[in-house]
Formats: structure tokens, C-alpha cells, sequence
């Protein structure tokens, strides 16, 4: 989904001796050219949201858009953080930013409103990076995204989407249960109890969620297992997947072991470690086709279980507006840095595929 808090005291783990990044377009003449990039972030005031957690998810992006922007000026790239407020197009129209580096995942405490971001630059003709309008509608409605990765043979846990309290949950579904908001990011809604291992359980929880939230949730069979983040990244001339295992830290209070609110300030948490190739083999190809069904563009990150009995990898959520920045406590830089990919060069990378499409010769008529 959306906004995702950094993690604190995950792990930090250097790359496995060995082995080696995968090449990434980078073409420093192109770089040259921009003249100045701005990286857009969410405006975020805690009477915009509905709960305290959900506001603590958003509130990191403002120091993630200065670290990004320090990140583009060792690049050599002139670069300004401008707040997604009422004023945000007025300065980018007074500024004229060759690019717009997009970090915005919430307009008035609501995820659905950030394709206004890509709206409005769509209509003043300035590029920027990341997931267009449709993208991000599709992002941001769960219902939706599971449908289209049913619809085109991505696996996905069985699901059933409720808009309404005191709606039943289907006994096909099977047990256990995990609830989830439909339109939610950085794991709000998901506390260390969230998985039911009853139909009665996981109703009473639709239900509490749809009262606090005011919006739909769904509901999905918990897939016992492994769970991998995969990444996806797509320089402008090869998409690139990169693949990690949560291992979490043993509980004796959690029966199931997965990312939720809770983890977010919980010490060493969790640490990513390599996959094996066959896993890593089975998770890409479903990965490549999430993210052209999505509609994702530049990159994207996706959650999958692996089915402990079948080894089936089924995709559970989506991001096609994943937090991007150095710190190392985001999913993305944490993934692609055990693969030996430092956030510079991805960075770069990304510049380097907007410069050479904002700057490509006119092509004859």
C-alpha cells in the first residue's frame, strides 16, 4: 500500500561476501542536465487522521524528502523539497522543476487523494517519477489489487471484501484469518493480534476496524510460511527484481510472526536474509507481472508468504508508492543493499532514466 514508517533497530547486515549488484543505467552527461529536481512529500497534521498510529505512519516523509534531496546533491543534482500543500503547484509553476521526484502517499490524511499529485502534474505538463494516476488508484484499493492478481494468475490468499458491519465471513475462506484495512499503509490497523483463528474472531475484528477507520477492510486466509519482499525496480532498460526474507525475531508471546504496527518500534525486530534461487525463481516472474498488471512504474515492492505445505508464493499486498530514501530502516534500501545495490545507485539510476526521457532527441515527423 502507501506510507510505510523506517523500522527502528532493524539490523543493519552488509551484503554477502561475493556477491555481486546487478548493473544499473546510469549516465552521469544526463544527470548533468537536470536542472533542478523537486521531491514532493506529504503534507501530515495529526487531526487529519483517524488515529494516532495512522498518523505516525506518514510523519517520517518530511525528513525522508531531506535526506533524498542531500542524496541528489552528492549526485551533483540541484534539488528542493516542496510539502504537498495548497501552495505545492504554485511554486513548482514559480520554480519549474525539469522533475518531480514523487514521495507523496497522503493528501489530507487520506491515501486515496495522492493521485491528486500525479493529476495535477499530468496537467502542467511536468514530469515526475513513480506510479501515475491509475497506479495508485489500483495501489491503494487492496479489493482491487487482489482481483487483478487473481485475474492474471499471480497467486493471491483467498479474500473476501467487507463494506459493512456485521457481514459474515465465508467459511471457504479457511482458518486462520488476518483483517486488513483496504486503503492503509505502513501496517496500521495490523497489531501483533491480528491473525483470528475463527470466523467469529475475524468478524469482530472487521468489525472494529470498519468503525474506527470508516472504510472497508478485507479479510484473507493467513499463509503459514515464509515471508519474502520483492522489489522491483526498472532502470528504463531492464526490470530488476531482488528478493529477502523476513526473519523475525523469536516470540513467546506471538503464535504467528508478521510485520505489524507494533514491529515498527520494536528493537531488532526483524532482519532481511538472502533466499534460496528457487524460491527467489518462483517469487520473480509473479513479481514482473504484478507490476505491469498494477500499472506500477520506475519501481514497486510487494509482500509474499510462501506457503509452508505447497510452496506456493502468494502475493499478499502491494506498493506501488513504496517509501523510497536511504535510510535503512525503509524495506526497498534495506533489500536492494543485501543484494550489494546502495541507494546512490539506484538514485542515480532513476534520474538518469527521467533526464534521458525529459531530454530524448525530437524524433522526426
Amino acid at each position: 500500500m502507501t506510507g510505510e514508517m523506517a523500522i527502528e533497530g532493524v539490523r543493519k547486515r552488509k551484503p554477502r561476501d561475493g556477491r555481486r549488484s546487478q548493473r544499473f543505467a546510469v549516465d552521469k552527461e544526463a544527470l548533468k542536465r537536470l536542472r533542478l529536481v523537486a521531491v514532493a512529500y506529504s503534507h501530515v497534521k495529526s487531526a487529519w487522521f483517524p488515529t494516532k498510529e495512522a498518523y505516525q505512519a506518514e510523519v517520517e516523509v518530511e525528513q525522508r524528502a531531506k535526506d533524498v534531496v542531500a542524496a541528489l546533491k552528492k549526485l551533483g543534482v540541484k534539488a528542493k523539497a516542496y510539502r504537498a500543500d495548497r501552495y505545492f503547484m504554485a511554486k513548482l509553476l514559480v520554480d519549474q522543476p525539469d522533475l518531480v521526484l514523487n514521495l507523496v502517499d497522503t493528501l489530507r490524511g487520506s491515501d486515496a487523494l495522492q493521485t491528486s499529485i500525479p493529476g495535477a502534474l499530468e496537467l502542467a505538463g511536468v514530469p515526475y517519477t513513480g506510479a501515475g494516476m491509475r497506479g495508485l488508484v489500483i495501489g491503494n484499493d487492496r479489493n482491487l489489487v487482489k482481483e487483478l492478481l487473481d485475474a492474471n494468475d499471480v497467486p493471491t490468499p483467498p479474500f473476501q471484501f467487507v463494506t459493512r458491519r456485521g457481514t459474515g465471513i465465508r467459511d471457504d475462506l479457511g482458518l486462520p484469518l488476518i483483517v486488513k484495512l483496504n486503503e492503509s499503509g505502513g501496517s496500521v490497523g495490523i497489531d501483533n493480534a491480528a491473525v483470528k483463528e475463527t470466523y467469529e474472531e475475524a468478524q469482530q475484528q472487521a468489525d472494529v476496524l470498519i468503525e474506527t477507520y470508516k472504510m472497508p477492510v478485507v479479510v484473507e486466509r493467513f499463509i503459514e510460511g515464509p515471508e519474502i519482499t520483492a522489489v522491483v525496480f526498472d532502470d528504463g532498460e531492464q526490470v530488476h527484481v531482488f528478493c529477502a526474507e523476513k526473519i523475525f525475531k523469536d516470540s513467546e508471546t506471538r503464535k504467528y510472526l508478521f510485520t505489524s504496527f507494533e514491529s515498527y518500534s520494536e528493537p531488532d525486530c526483524y532482519h532481511y536474509a538472502t533466499v534460496e534461487p528457487a524460491v527467489a525463481e518462483a517469487v520473480t516472474g509473479h513479481a514482473r507481472r504484478a507490476f505491469d498488471v498494477l500499472r506500477c512504474q520506475d519501481y514497486a515492492k510487494f509482500d509474499v508468504r510462501i506457503d509452508a505445505a505447497t510452496g506456493t508464493p502468494y502475493f499478499t499486498d502491494a506498493n506501488a508508492n513504496t517509501a523510497f530514501g536511504p535510510s535503512l530502516g525503509l524495506p526497498m534500501t534495506e533489500v536492494l543493499l543485501l543484494h550489494g545495490v546502495k541507494f546512490s545507485k539506484v538514485l542515480a539510476s532513476l534520474m538518469t532514466k527521467h533526464a534521458r526521457q525529459i531530454y530524448a532527441p525530437a524524433q522526426p515527423s
